[in-house]
């Protein structure tokens, strides 16, 4: 697969009150997509404000990323939640975030789980759909952003809101094409070369060498760079100036 453009996505805001976790200003000077916390997992008013602020100074599409309600463990703690509070709690979430959005002259662009609840939704199907319900719920046809092939993005195509793939220049992947679990030996890649040429071969080729060796296809629009690793902001800066020195057009999906 040939990819003309990609869209580069980071998790913003992710602090609360004076703890602070991400540089979301030098960041937002190298995405073109913010995932920002809703205030579920991390994330509070003074800070959803903050972000949006900049996001909408620098022209970065705004995206709402839910939570299960776990301040405590970041939102990477399996959790079991009745679709219909979900459902409430995810559109929850979307709402509080489109208020800072409005108010900094934009608007949320799209929506993509967070944590716990983005691996959930790869293959439980009544968590995907209360997710998608949720977004319904808020009344606009916002994109989700997730992992090809998840139940997630086959549920939201179902019913008639648009999906956007995406994949993890940092994470390992497994035989099937999912991520690696966190709580797994090797599931981070850190090293820096590595990831900027993994960041390349997903834009350009739409494929990842699994962590058994084998390649499998990513399909691609959208690339993810985590903001709470150390040296997040010069990685991002690397992977983004490769890809453009690559003839890799970047570019915001929304």
């Amino acid at each position: 697969m040939s990819t003309a453009s990609i869209d580069l996505n980071a998790d913003l805001g992710e602090g609360f009150g004076r703890w602070h976790l991400t540089d979301d200003e030098q960041l937002l000077s190298v995405v073109t997509s913010a995932n920002v916390a809703c205030g579920f997992h991390a994330g509070d008013a003074v800070t959803m404000r903050r972000v949006c602020d900049l996001a909408a100074e620098r022209g970065v599409r705004i995206g709402a990323q839910v939570s299960y309600r776990d301040l405590a463990g970041f939102g990477r703690r399996a959790m079991d939640v009745p679709p219909e509070e979900l459902a409430a709690e995810v559109a929850y979430q979307i709402g509080a975030l489109e208020v800072f959005a409005r108010a900094a002259g934009t608007r949320v662009s799209y929506v993509k789980p967070h944590g716990a609840l983005y691996n959930r939704v790869v293959h439980d199907e009544g968590q995907a759909r209360a997710v998608v319900e949720g977004v319904l719920l808020v009344g606009a046809s916002l994109p989700l952003l997730g992992l090809p092939g998840s139940r997630l993005l086959e549920t939201a195509d179902e019913a008639g809101l648009p999906v956007v793939t995406e994949a993890f220049a940092d994470r390992a992947y497994t035989e099937e094409g999912t991520l690696v679990p966190r709580g797994s030996e090797g599931a981070v890649v850190t090293d820096a070369d590595a990831v900027v040429e993994r960041s390349l071969g997903m834009a350009r080729s739409g494929v990842v060498t699994s962590r058994g060796g084998r390649e499998i296809a990513v399909r691609a629009r959208s690339l993810c760079l985590h903001g709470d690793t150390p040296g997040a902001v010069g990685l991002a800066r690397r992977v983004r100036a490769r890809l453009e020195s690559a003839g890799v057009r970047v570019e915001a999906f929304a």
